[in-house]
């Protein structure tokens, strides 16, 4: 757990005595697929990071249709907005496949700023460039047609590995559509055709981006 925390920049300063003791308050839980851990709305209050597997950040309406803000994988974390404010969740969050999570407490969470109030500055920075990376994916749909909003999807989960932009993770053409607020067939169609092009090669769990994708389809 000590390791984990090391690679969050919240947390990548602290000693390793105190990165010890958070680590000895956190509760360790495993969840299967297509579990929901939290609901918009809810009052929980605990910090979750991800340890294995793959969550999804979403909204949905009444009418059960789905908006996703954001997928997450190990090392990265949420529900740090209710430890600061104890409001309600503010998005849902549900697991993708299998997944192992270590929960830190609000209480917990309050005695480490306490003890290091330079936590509060490295978390300001962390949730301005959430802020920042939701401001833009609010202009992508405002502005962008579905080709544009695609091709930046693809370019912001992409990974530099050898060279090449990768991204590392099983990703549906529903899942995309879902984070671009367009239909699954228009993704489908787009896709293929980028396929074709030779500019992506699609496999079963990534996405490898061959060359720069065209600026307009």
């Amino acid at each position: 757990m000590e390791q984990i925390l090391k690679t969050i920049p919240l947390f990548a300063d602290l000693e390793e005595g105190e990165l010890q003791t958070i680590a000895s308050h956190a509760a360790s839980k495993s969840y299967p697929k297509n579990a929901i851990i939290i609901n918009e709305g809810d009052d929980t209050n605990s910090m979750y990071i991800i340890q294995s597997g793959k969550v999804k950040v979403y909204l949905s309406n009444e009418d059960g249709k789905e908006v996703i803000l954001k997928i997450m994988r190990p090392g990265d974390y949420f529900g740090e907005l209710s430890i600061l404010d104890s409001a309600p969740r503010s998005a849902s969050i549900m697991t993708m496949e299998p997944c192992k999570f270590s929960i830190i407490s609000k209480e917990d969470f309050d005695m480490a700023m306490d003890a290091h109030p330079e936590m509060a500055r490295k978390l300001v920075s962390e949730l301005t460039r959430t802020i920042r990376r939701l401001t833009d994916s609010v202009r992508n749909l405002a502005l962008m047609d579905v080709y544009g909003r695609v091709a930046r999807t693809l370019l912001d989960m992409a990974d530099d590995i050898d060279g090449k932009q990768v991204i590392n993770q099983k990703l549906t053409h529903q899942d995309i559509a879902r984070m671009i607020g367009s239909s699954r067939e228009m993704v489908s169609r787009i896709m293929k055709d980028l396929q074709k092009g030779g500019y992506i090669t699609s496999e079963s769990k990534r996405i490898i981006i061959n060359e720069k994708l065209p600026p307009g389809w």
